[in-house]
């Protein structure tokens, strides 16, 4: 099938964009890859008047190290990436790998090379699929996304943009314009885990999992937990969370059993898991369950393992589990 018929602008900035959606209202939408909504558009799931194009606007897009942290990160220190940097882009990016890593990590699993050329992370955020990586390690890393309106900027964090199936906290004439990442500093750990039925499709489930010793390298200081194909929307697994923060280092480290009580945690509590051709609601908890206890080991091994100080993570492709 081909799209139902459209009226195309190409604005050069995001003044321009934001313009066009408060006069279009419900009627627009923006496209940037376009890797996840051409094909909706040619299956005519949904169909817009209206085209945005925001490949012009050079402000949407670049990665850059900020000084105030604008996550929930400790440091102050954060990434900003621009809603219209390219996946590939950020793949490629050495400070991506050594600032944040689950990030970097979790880009090899998006799709394939072709569509992570074109698809951008505002793109893979604004979709909200909840299959997705980039959300999910949104959430898990406390990101906070930038939006631009008629009313002025907005910051939101990742926790609250995701509100249902394909939707977010973006008013109608919202642009989401970048993406801020904090910076876990010291002794740290990452991985994100998933399973799916061949490389490149959506994941049955995921997780993404940070891990932050203390200063003495004896504890956990902190963690974040994303879950990924296990909802409506990404979510964080707090309980887990909660479950393995100030846990001692060593038995951390060393008991295969707190990896999976840690992974029983995240998903005891889930409601509305998806259930369909690909697998039960029950069948995708069990596996979600493993993925998590996969990437906590994982994580909190990595971080055993690290040097004082500032870890420069490695930027290592993390396959299927």
């Amino acid at each position: 099938m081909k799209p139902a018929s459209f009226e195309y602008h190409a604005p050069s900035s995001d003044k321009e964009v934001v313009g066009l959606l408060a006069e279009l209202g419900d009627s627009a939408k923006v496209i940037a890859g376009g890797q996840s909504l051409v094909p909706v558009l040619a299956l005519r799931l949904a169909v817009f008047d209206h085209l945005i194009d925001v490949r012009k606007v050079a402000g949407l897009r670049g990665i850059e190290r900020v000084d105030e942290g604008r996550g929930d990160g400790e440091s102050g220190e954060a990434v900003w990436i621009g809603a219209g940097t390219t996946q590939a882009t950020i793949g490629r990016s050495g400070l991506v790998a050594g600032t944040v890593p689950l990030l970097a990590r979790a880009t090899p699993l998006i799709g394939h090379f072709q569509i992570r050329n074109r698809g951008t992370i505002g793109g893979s955020l604004a979709h909200a699929d909840a299959a997705a990586e980039y959300p999910a390690v949104a959430v898990a890393l406390g990101a906070v996304v930038e939006t631009l309106s008629p009313r002025g900027q907005r910051t939101i964090p990742a926790t609250e943009f995701f509100t249902g199936i394909w939707s977010t906290a973006l008013a109608a004439d919202e642009l989401l314009t970048g993406v801020t990442f904090p910076v876990w500093r010291g002794r740290r750990g990452f991985a994100i885990k998933e399973f799916a039925r061949r490389p490149g499709d959506f994941a049955v489930a995921g997780a993404a999992v940070a891990v932050e010793l203390d200063d003495d390298g004896t504890r956990i200081r902190r963690c974040g937990i994303g879950l990924f194909g296990l909802g409506p929307t990404p979510l964080r697994a707090v309980a887990a969370e909660a479950a393995l923060a100030d846990a001692p280092l060593a038995s951390a480290s060393t008991s295969d059993g707190l990896a999976e009580q840690i992974g029983q945690a995240a998903v005891a509590d889930l409601e509305s898991v998806p259930s369909d051709m690909h697998g039960s609601a029950g069948y995708r908890k069990r596996v979600g369950a493993a993925m998590v206890a996969a990437a906590v080991r994982r994580a909190i091994g990595e971080a055993a393992s690290a040097p004082d100080g500032s870890q420069e993570a490695s930027n290592q492709e993390a396959g299927n589990a």
